[in-house]
């Protein structure tokens, strides 16, 4: 390797030691990336701004041209550890402008184009800090040579423009931007799906404008000829067409292709509630869901795989392609499951202020057998009857009687009838609030006695919860069986919840923070014991927040070690490897997991089956790059998923939205498909209501190759909006603008 250095146009032979680099976006600190130059020889280069420790200062760049010879010293001098990634980068604290460190004279004045530019920029100087620049980010790729060989075919040129972008990454290029916005010539913010060819069309383009002019003074790249070196790729591997068919053929092999017009993948979580209607995946995939999500941390492999059988059906009738997507559970902290509630359900009646029935509650009835009522309709309860002969006898009009779980008089009055697919459903109405348990029975009165027509059956158990307010002292217990009587109430003026994980208790000390369920409820450890968590809640609702079973727990200020992948996520992929077509890998946080995750697809030799990181820690999103290239070493169809909910705990709500632009912008440079998910229009799912900036950030989510939502109850309304959204384009604004241009104006 030939390599020189020239600071003020004077050659020094050096050796550099392994630095570090803190690697900037435009709006703070990203991360921090170890750095290696290792040289002995002298060339020339000319300086760039770097960022080194929040100073903005000149930096002296060592560039490389590699000689024929030179593949083995790159792949054994210069390797790289797992946690690595090098960039050439070495300090001079020289006070020298940039300008006048670049050598070449301004060329004699020109004609047209090339003098205008001119008048607004130092074109020369323009043109060799984009050489340099471009030799930069060649240098990186050859630092990173061992680590970039072990990557599978399918990914080598992607992995190769990952290391290009987080070389453009490591230096402050925002001077330079100023400059090639001044002619309009390129953006540097958009090139990272395809660095080096950006900028070697870039520096095209600008010499082509020198054509009419004959330039002075040397070249600090001089030796590198346009028509040789250093344009060798411009019809190889790395044309911006090439990169954007890779970003495209990625996201096929793992999402499928699209259909129709569409732009955006839609994927939907379901759960049990799905198998409750006949009709629900037919209307999911109907609506544009492209992706049926399943959480291996909820239900059983006996209702997965009634889900896919239903999904499979559903897609095969409608001619639209479904793909499948089990997320494993991973080694998230939850709380467990509290104590059972009692078997009943609420039935009220909307009142106005003055406490007048303004609208009776809606209630469905139907056999079991029967299941969820149609789509259509959204009652505010659903009984179950165990009696089939109570749909031969009653009738619309009916007015079923009962006395509920507190011995109060009660009416249900059957408003109307509707024929399902198991059988036949009743809509009654209820005037006065009522508690409905199983075993009430109902019954028709007649002139001289009581009919009795059914009993309720199979009323679920009502959700157990506890509302904690700031002050309240919570105990977090690693028995289960010492929460149980003491869930609902303080007792000793403390609520009690209990988590099994181990990890929580060996990792936490006093004075941490701590959130549960995606941050609604924050308090502070007060003490812990090898069994016990005190804490103090210090954030909550102003009446109280809820805090129920199986809520997420965080520790943003602890280092916990987890195992990346538990029992049950191995006892899950043995399942997911014959159901699936994409895995989800939740709480990813360094390369060990993917190690791990990569060994277990090997022995089970699911080498098609696609892999989806789910970045919702922050050693995940800080390790993104390294995690990327690790993942790379496969030849496993690659994706990301963007899990906002955890990763805003982790990171800070208010830093959200510059870590999601992140994750984008270094999957675009990996040419890995992004799935953009949680909280997508949450209102609207549930209270068929959107809101303003739900609306705003599904638009953003554009940006990414999928957008995923959760269930509720008006999921199908809110998929067809989403996809309205995704997929809708200017043409409409267009033809309205045109009325405003006179058409022989229009091109």
């Amino acid at each position: 390797m030939t390599t020189s250095i020239v600071t003020n146009h004077k050659a020094t032979p050096i050796r550099h030691a392994i630095h570090s680099a803190d690697v900037f976006s435009r709006r703070g600190k990203f991360s921090h990336l170890p750095c290696k130059l290792n040289v002995k020889q002298s060339v020339e280069t000319v300086q760039l701004w770097a960022k080194i420790k929040n100073t903005r200062t000149t930096m002296t760049t060592a560039f490389a041209t590699p000689h024929e010879n030179d593949e083995g010293e790159r792949s054994g001098s210069h390797a790289c550890s797992d946690e690595q990634v090098f960039v050439p980068l070495e300090n001079n604290y020289s006070s020298n402008d940039l300008d006048e460190e670049a050598a070449g004279s301004l060329p004699e004045s020109g004609s047209g184009v090339f003098q205008m530019v001119e008048h607004s920029v130092n074109l020369a100087s323009l043109l060799d800090k984009l050489k340099a620049l471009h030799l930069h980010v060649l240098a990186s790729e050859q630092w990173n040579a061992s680590r970039l060989k072990l990557c599978h075919n399918n990914y080598v040129e992607s992995a190769k423009n990952l290391i290009h972008y987080l070389a453009l990454k490591c230096l402050d290029i925002e001077p330079l931007k100023d400059d090639l916005a001044l002619i309009s010539l390129l953006n540097l913010e958009m090139v990272n799906s395809s660095v080096l060819a950006s900028l070697t069309t870039c520096i095209e383009l600008l010499e082509n404008l020198q054509l009419n002019s004959s330039r002075t003074g040397n070249d600090v790249s001089a030796g590198i000829s346009t028509q040789g070196k250093l344009y060798h790729q411009k019809n190889g591997n790395f044309t911006i067409n090439t990169m954007r068919m890779k970003a495209c053929l990625n996201r096929e092999l793992l999402l499928g292709p699209l259909q129709g017009s569409r732009c955006t993948h839609i994927m939907t979580t379901v759960g049990e509630e799905a198998l409750e209607s006949e009709t629900l995946i037919t209307d999911l995939i109907k609506a544009g869901t492209s992706i049926i999500r399943i959480n291996c941390a909820h239900g059983s492999p006996e209702s997965w795989s009634e889900i896919i059988r239903r999904v499979k059906r559903s897609s095969q009738m409608l001619e639209a392609p479904c793909r499948i997507l089990m997320d494993l559970a991973g080694p998230k902290l939850r709380t467990d499951n509290l104590k059972p509630g009692p078997c009943v359900v609420k039935v009220s009646a909307k009142k106005n202020a003055t406490g007048k029935v303004i609208f009776p509650a809606q209630v469905w009835l139907s056999h079991k057998g029967a299941g969820a009522p149609p789509p259509h309709l959204s009652p505010d309860a659903v009984l179950f009857i165990d009696d089939e002969n109570f749909f031969t006898v009653v009738k619309v009009g009916d007015s079923l009687r009962f006395f509920d779980a507190r011995g109060k008089k009660r009416m249900l009055k059957i408003s109307r009838v509707f024929h399902v697919f198991s059988g036949t459903g009743f809509m009654a109405e209820c005037t006065r609030t009522a508690y409905v348990s199983s075993g009430t029975e109902l019954y028709i009165k007649r002139k001289k006695d009581r009919l009795p027509v059914g009993q309720v059956v199979d009323v679920p158990p009502r959700e157990s919860s506890i509302r904690l307010r700031v002050g309240d002292l919570l105990i977090i217990s690693r028995d289960s069986t010492c929460g149980e009587d003491n869930s609902y109430g303080h007792v000793s003026g403390a609520y009690r919840i209990t988590c099994s994980s181990g990890y929580l208790f060996d990792a936490v000390k006093p004075g941490e923070r701590i959130a549960f369920d995606d941050g609604k409820i924050w308090g502070v450890i007060k003490g812990t014991t090898s069994s016990e968590i005190v804490v103090s809640i210090t954030h909550a609702g102003l009446r109280g927040t809820k805090l129920g079973s199986q809520k997420s727990i965080n520790i943003p200020d602890s280092n916990i070690r987890f195992k990346g992948v538990t029992s049950k996520d191995l006892v899950d992929l043995e399942f997911v490897k014959s159901h699936a077509d994409v895995v989800g890998v939740s709480f990813i946080r360094d390369t060990r997991d993917i190690i791990v995750l990569r060994q277990e697809l090997e022995e089970r030799k699911l080498q098609n089956l696609g892999i989806v990181l789910k970045i919702e820690t922050k050693s995940g999103f800080e390790k993104l790059p390294l995690l990327l290239l690790e993942a790379m070493k496969s030849s496993n169809p690659l994706g990301v998923m963007i899990a906002r909910g955890d990763l805003a705990v982790e990171c800070g709500w208010e830093r959200l939205a510059d870590i999601q632009e992140e994750i984008l912008s270094f999957c675009g440079a990996a040419h890995i498909p992004v799935i953009w998910a949680t909280q997508v229009l949450e209102s609207l799912v549930k209270s068929r209501v959107p809101t303003r900036a739900e609306i705003t950030d599904v638009a953003s989510g554009r940006k990414a190759s999928c957008v995923m939502l959760n269930k509720g109850r008006h999921i199908v309304e809110a998929i067809s909006t989403l996809d309205n959204i995704l997929n809708s384009n200017s043409r409409q604004m267009k033809a309205e603008v045109k009325s405003l241009v006179p058409s022989s104006h229009l091109v």
